[in-house]
């Protein structure tokens, strides 16, 4: 860790860091190196806070004329609490507001209450519930908004 954190888009050859990533994050749930390269290949865009040549932590989002969703935000353990969520959580904002979204929305887990501590603090909020939405633990989903 040498402190020179920056964000940049994300690449191919990031993906297989990322996979492990997301299977040390989040087990089960954890999506694979496959499923990363076809939300790229579908667009979607994902940035990521580099230390290095080290991935700190990624997100990704797909953007329409009037909505930005957050498809995914993980952070490295090691990287926690030194604001690597919320320089991507300000980065893809800055990038909805400056596409023309008029909100953002997510789904995260309802036992997820970090993730969904720092979604507050940015003035999202509740709009429902995916019931067993996370398929492998059956763990819901709470759906949240923030107004642009």
């Amino acid at each position: 860790m040498n402190g020179d954190l920056r964000i940049e888009r994300v690449r191919w050859w990031h993906l297989s860091a990322m996979a492990r990533m997301e299977q040390a994050i989040f087990g089960p749930e954890a999506w694979s190196e496959g499923v990363l390269w076809s939300e790229l290949a579908a667009g979607h865009d994902y940035r990521a806070v580099f230390d290095g040549e080290e991935i700190a932590g990624y997100a990704g989002t797909a953007f329409s004329d009037t909505e930005a969703w957050i498809n995914n935000i993980a952070v490295d353990e090691a990287y926690r609490r030194r604001g690597v969520a919320v320089r991507l959580m300000d980065d893809l904002i800055a990038r909805a507001r400056a596409g023309g979204a008029k909100s953002v929305l997510l789904e995260v887990a309802v036992d997820n209450v970090p993730a969904q501590r720092l979604y507050d603090r940015y003035g999202f909020y509740g709009i429902g519930v995916r019931r067993n939405y996370y398929q492998h633990t059956g763990t819901d989903a709470a759906v949240m908004r923030m107004d642009l």
